[in-house]
């Protein structure tokens, strides 16, 4: 069984439909994936229907961004139902404040030579439903010629070191698993090993997040994470008692070196997340 646990459609940041996504996952070989869309549950009924059609699972997934002590966390939530009115309003929140911010950077990128006007940003959007963000700016860059790729627009202006970045308002990491628990779902961290991630997601922070919040999982097989980086996180997932998962973090032609399956979780990795989510009362694959 292949299972790839972290995908994104153009609900969000991805460049494909739920439907082609998943269509795309049936010609990869995949038999599960997981669709954690950005800040949204909206590409979940569209994936599941194309699912059941191709017999390709779709687990329902989101992916959250929240702080610890100012570093930007990505945080995975499987099996969540879609009508927990708590997390939906945290939800709504992370996409308004992506949204919010947009004007400052288009100033910044303006006083750098670079102008944008909104309408163009918004135009990258694939249908009116999508949370815009940096992703559909870096488009619009692309669509002036001002960079050739996304790669390109993150690693001058959009990262968080970049001169076009302007932070936004996110969700404490402690209080965003409790979120996903009290959804139904089960709460993984995303990628720990890039970017400030790395820094502050410490051996010991990990272990707090697990006594103090009950954390489910991490995220070790993963694209950007070396074998040195895969080990580390295994151990420690081991010596916690976390799910070892793993996902290519497929954006379609948003991020290139992220194939559907090149990261996979094992099948028994993936038994223990559903058997996680069960305990919760969350939903299974359809």
């Amino acid at each position: 069984m292949r299972i790839d646990l972290h995908t994104h459609s153009s609900v969000s940041d991805g460049t494909d439909t739920p439907t082609r996504l998943v269509l795309k996952a049936q010609a990869a070989g995949l038999d599960v994936i997981a669709l954690t869309d950005h800040d949204t549950l909206l590409g979940l009924d569209e994936a599941a229907e194309a699912g059941r059609r191709v017999g390709v699972k779709v687990l329902a997934g989101v992916e959250v961004s929240t702080q610890l002590r100012g570093a930007e966390v990505h945080l995975l939530g499987y099996g969540i139902g879609q009508h927990d009115e708590a997390f939906n309003e945290e939800l709504a929140r992370g996409r308004a404040s992506r949204e919010q911010r947009l004007p400052a950077m288009l100033t910044r990128l303006a006083a750098l030579g670079l102008p944008l006007d909104l309408s163009e940003v918004m135009a990258q959007r694939k249908s009116a439903n999508v949370t815009v963000g940096r992703p559909h700016v870096a488009d619009a860059m692309v669509a002036r010629g001002y960079v050739a790729n996304r790669d390109e627009a993150f690693a001058k202006y959009l990262d968080r070191t970049g001169p076009a970045y302007v932070p936004r308002s996110m969700v404490d990491l402690g209080r965003g698993i409790d979120l996903i628990h009290e959804a139904g779902g089960a709460a993984v961290l995303a990628h720990p090993g890039i970017r400030e991630m790395a820094e502050a997601l410490t051996g010991d922070v990990i272990a707090g997040l697990t006594s103090e919040h009950g954390l489910d999982g991490i995220e070790v097989d993963y694209p950007l994470h070396d074998a040195s980086t895969r080990d580390l996180y295994h151990r420690i997932g081991a010596r916690l008692g976390l799910v070892r998962t793993g996902g290519s973090d497929y954006h379609g032609s948003g991020k290139v070196d992220h194939p559907l399956g090149v990261a996979t979780a094992r099948e028994s990795a993936y038994r223990e997340l559903l058997r996680r989510i069960r305990s919760h009362g969350g939903l299974a694959p359809v």
